[in-house]
């Protein structure tokens, strides 16, 4: 078993960055309860016959962190790694990167969509996980011998997922598809910013009118700069309820919204301000924007032969469903046509089979 080693001053850290390693595993714990972004409060590394248990609250230790997360030829193996890119890239300023995310193996190998990091180790080794561990509070220290076992072996079996998911994918030919799919995930975390359409994601969002979808979009956004500068979660600054009653129904003045926001308890009474002017001024490109519809009865039908022939691919490439394409794609599809979501490999899978039903919808059928 790897010696399980507590890591409190970055020299520890830069001496052990040897350039024979290939490859390490890496995990890290966070905390994003109060805040928006991610509070880094630990990091899980696998190294050759080491787990290192980094503690980056240390001065320094970032530092020493960023250099093994942009070594190029050193391999990060990472389980369901998007939230955790999130906090290196917000505490390091960096994302590890190149990446093997083996949750996303495991997915394109045929093992299941979405499996967990105790679930994948049981199904490949045998061994089950405690979880007692789970909502512990990872900026406690010292960190109790329970915590840093439950640490440790979130990183301990990486190398034994790496290598069994990786010999699959080489078999299928689907080891491109991987690469391509982590480094849409870099991609992601690299841009550290929100969604261009995200009154899309409202299902309400549907039921607006026109003028109302602007104001949406509006408000989304002035919410998600609000939080990301004060670094408070989204729903403390205006929660859903109160943002859609304000899209739908526009207060006719500065001083209606305020009435409006002392009314309520929860509200952000002191941003009244803020939020008429965000909810009054029209954003650059706004007249770009796509609105939100509910699918017609034709398109109901449509996205219903999307899906069957979804699932009916991949079953012949034995993959579980949602991989190809979840039903949010498909609809993204009938709204917008082929996006960036999709991806290379996705496209030239799925468009030669998905081309004639979509070539029904344009003719009426």
């Amino acid at each position: 078993m790897p010696n399980v080693l507590w890591i409190k001053h970055p020299d520890a850290l830069r001496q052990r960055l040897d350039g024979s390693l290939s490859r390490i595993g890496l995990d890290t714990e966070f905390v994003r309860d109060r805040t928006y972004w991610p509070v880094l409060a630990l990091v899980q590394m696998a190294v050759a016959d080491e787990i290192l248990l980094i503690d980056p609250l240390e001065p320094g230790m970032t530092d020493a962190l960023t250099v093994w997360l942009t070594a190029p030829n050193l391999l990060k193996i990472m389980h369901s790694a998007g939230e955790d890119l999130i906090a290196f890239k917000h505490t390091c300023g960096v994302v590890p990167a190149p990446l093997y995310d083996t949750q996303v193996a495991a997915s394109l190998s045929g093992l299941g969509n979405g499996l967990g990091y105790q679930k994948l180790v049981e199904q490949i080794t045998g061994i089950t996980l405690p979880k007692g561990e789970t909502r512990s509070d990872w900026l406690y220290r010292p960190l109790t011998p329970a915590q840093q076992e439950y640490a440790a072996d979130d990183v301990r079996y990486l190398f034994e997922l790496h290598n069994v998911t990786m010999e699959r994918l080489e078999e299928l030919g689907r080891l491109p598809w991987l690469q391509e799919d982590c480094e849409r995930m870099l991609t992601i975390a690299r841009r550290d910013g929100g969604e261009r359409w995200p009154h899309l994601s409202q299902r309400s969002a549907q039921l607006l009118d026109a003028p109302a979808q602007h104001r949406l979009l509006r408000l989304l956004r002035w919410r998600d700069a609000q939080a990301c500068a004060s670094n408070k979660p989204r729903n403390w600054v205006l929660n859903n309820d109160l943002l859609l009653q304000l899209a739908r129904h526009a207060p006719l003045s500065s001083s209606a919204l305020q009435q409006q926001l002392d009314a309520q308890p929860k509200a952000p009474r002191k941003l009244g301000r803020a939020i008429w002017q965000a909810l009054t001024t029209e954003l650059p490109d706004e007249t770009d924007m796509p609105l939100a519809k509910l699918p017609s009865d034709n398109d109901k039908r449509i996205l219903k032969r999307l899906q069957h022939a979804v699932a009916a691919h991949s079953a012949e490439l034995a993959l579980a469903d949602g991989i190809l394409a979840s039903r949010k794609h498909l609809e993204t599809l009938l709204e917008q046509g082929w996006t960036d979501s999709f991806g290379q490999w996705r496209r030239k899978e799925l468009e030669p089979i998905l081309r004639p039903l979509l070539a029904d919808r344009l003719q009426g059928g």
